[in-house]
């Protein structure tokens, strides 16, 4: 199994960050692909294989943990990648949102050990 699980919609508020340079702030932190759930059920096939699909876009992919799960909002192709380069790690910016506190950046790194 690549991701824990794949969804079709965002489960979480609005979190109002829009553009690459709205989740520039947040600091990239390495993710496992096994603990993602993701937002969209289709993946373009041509953005998947274009060697440049990053170069207008954020070079990480974005991720929303809310309610404990984490959930990739953006960057599908960039973990499909990943997986099918047989890593299990991606570096992500990830976004804490609390129900209390709304929208917040975790900008220290975290160590994601492998299972052996």
């Amino acid at each position: 199994m690549i991701f824990k699980a794949v969804g079709d919609s965002r489960p979480y508020p609005d979190h109002g960050l829009v553009s690459p340079s709205d989740w520039s702030g947040i600091a990239p932190r390495q993710v496992r692909l096994d603990q993602l759930i993701t937002t969209k059920t289709t993946l373009d096939l041509a953005t998947l294989l274009d060697a440049d699909s990053t170069f207008y876009g954020d070079l990480f992919p974005h991720v929303v943990r809310w309610d404990g799960l984490l959930y990739l909002e953006d960057g599908l192709h960039r973990a499909l990648r990943t997986a099918l380069h047989h890593r299990t790690v991606l570096h992500a910016r990830v976004l804490e949102l609390g129900p209390a506190t709304g929208p917040r950046a975790v900008h220290r790194a975290q160590e994601v050990r492998m299972p052996r």
